[in-house]
């Protein structure tokens, strides 16, 4: 009786990682060399974006999750871009929607083709102007769509309507110094910042006011990162005046002292925080670091619960986060993550041990699915609305993401439809629709062996133009 209440229950005490193998890995990528604390990384249950090293501006990577193996140093990239490219992500809403935010103070919205890039992309659907220094952060709004927000050096937020191309609200004054990262509360109406003076805020960002603030979170002057969890606390790491990382728990109705706080070990790399609202787990990637730890959060004291540790050789240059709706719920799937090395990117499955091969709804509660809960009108009008949630039982399978447009009036047009059909994930599906996917793959060979054609026949014109050249300088 004693062992057991010294143990703690919990179905996640036995999670354990896995690196997926060489053959499933992306290969000869030339990860971005930026000095910025973002992940990098940006996947959804379609793609894996990767920000690359780009001479002459700014691009990054958007390949189909199914295209592994060797890159081609050829394979189009995203490069609207005049300035290195710092932070991107996918829209929740539509698959196929992507924004970027780069030094060149701007931030881009793109609509990637369904099968993926057969020639280089630089013109995006939209480009939003209004920062005055580089931004950094971009974060899409959880249940409205077409609503963004983007952080930039010149210490200000801007939400944007994107389906109009408006800047809706500036908060200006809020921030003395660099805002290191920006979080968006689970029903959207809050947002939680951390900022270099060392405070965290949590800010209603229609009302332009601060709720609730902690001047001194972390006493260390390294980075420091703030998410909110689902009940609605706020999870920070940071650094001890002693450089030791730390994480650490508050409750935003009295932030005086912390609810807890972790110290873990002594290192400088920021510690990334990626949290699952079904499982309430966290998974916290130091940049730099060769390990992921993950913790438990939950009701009782002491609240935070570390779980284990997943530590390779390499050490990660950054991170992507598979939302759940992208997981192989039959393998018992719970986390995939996409480690970027130097030269590579290489996924990671986080898994918990089932000997039954049913579904394990203990695993998989209901999670937010792709269908926005507001238009965007709607949010900033002052409705809030929690995230529309679907069930794994049968696997999710993705909508057709009608067009993305942008117009000067009304809200685009571009609802994700509704698809009913039970079957297998997308990215790993069984055999429910094999003729569909062949049909894309297919598509997909012809476009490449058309671009193909097109590179053949101007080279040889040039081959043709040199060869007359060169007689004429012979003659």
């Amino acid at each position: 009786m004693y062992m057991r209440r010294v143990v703690r229950q919990s179905k996640f005490r036995h999670v354990f990682g896995q690196a997926v193998k060489n053959d499933q890995c992306y290969d000869d990528i030339r990860v971005s060399r930026v000095t910025w604390d973002s992940a990098f990384c940006a996947v959804n249950p379609k793609f894996v974006a990767i920000i690359i090293e780009a001479s002459g501006g700014g691009a990054f990577l958007v390949l189909p999750l199914h295209k592994t193996g060797r890159i081609d140093k050829s394979y189009p990239t995203v490069c609207g871009h005049t300035g290195p490219v710092l932070d991107i992500e996918w829209c929740p809403h539509n698959d196929q929607v992507i924004a970027s935010g780069s030094e060149d103070c701007t931030v881009m919205v793109w609509q990637i083709p369904e099968n993926g890039l057969v020639t280089a992309m630089s013109e995006p659907v939209v480009v939003l102007e209004g920062h005055s220094k580089r931004v950094g952060i971009i974060t899409w709004h959880p249940t409205a769509r077409n609503v963004l927000l983007s952080a930039g050096c010149d210490n200000q937020i801007i939400i944007w309507n994107v389906g109009t191309g408006e800047a809706m609200i500036n908060l200006e004054d809020m921030h003395p110094d660099v805002i290191y990262n920006v979080c968006w509360n689970r029903n959207g109406s809050l947002i939680c910042t951390s900022c270099k003076d060392k405070g965290i805020r949590v800010i209603d960002p229609r009302k332009e006011t601060i709720i609730a603030e902690k001047e001194k979170a972390h006493e260390g002057a390294r980075p420091m990162r703030a998410i909110f969890l689902s009940d609605g606390n706020v999870l920070t790491t940071g650094f001890s005046r002693m450089s030791e990382r730390q994480l650490a728990l508050w409750n935003t109705s009295n932030m005086d002292e912390p609810m807890t706080v972790n110290e873990m070990d002594t290192s400088n790399g920021v510690l990334l925080p990626f949290y699952d609202p079904d499982t309430n787990v966290v998974y916290l990637c130091g940049k730099g670091d060769s390990s992921i730890r993950y913790f438990e959060i939950t009701d009782e004291a002491p609240y935070v619960h570390f779980l284990s540790t997943f530590a390779t050789k390499e050490p990660q240059r950054g991170m992507g986060y598979m939302p759940k709706r992208g997981l192989d719920v039959n393998k018992c799937e719970i986390a995939r993550f996409y480690k970027l090395h130097e030269r590579k990117c290489e996924p990671i499955v986080m898994t918990v041990p089932r000997k039954s091969d049913l579904f394990q709804d203990d695993l998989y509660p209901d999670t937010a699915g792709p269908d926005p809960a507001l238009e965007a009108e709607d949010w900033f009008d002052g409705k809030n609305g929690d995230p529309i949630s679907i069930s794994l039982k049968n696997g999710y399978v993705p909508g057709k993401n009608r067009e993305f447009k942008v117009v000067k009036k009304n809200i685009l047009d571009s609802k994700v439809t509704k698809n009913s059909e039970n079957s297998s994930p997308a990215n790993k599906s069984a055999s429910p629709t094999p003729s569909i996917k062949s049909e894309a793959k297919l598509e997909e060979i012809l476009k490449e062996i058309k671009s193909l054609k097109d590179l053949v026949s101007s080279q040889e014109k040039r081959i043709i133009k040199l060869e007359e050249q060169m007689s004429k300088i012979a003659i």
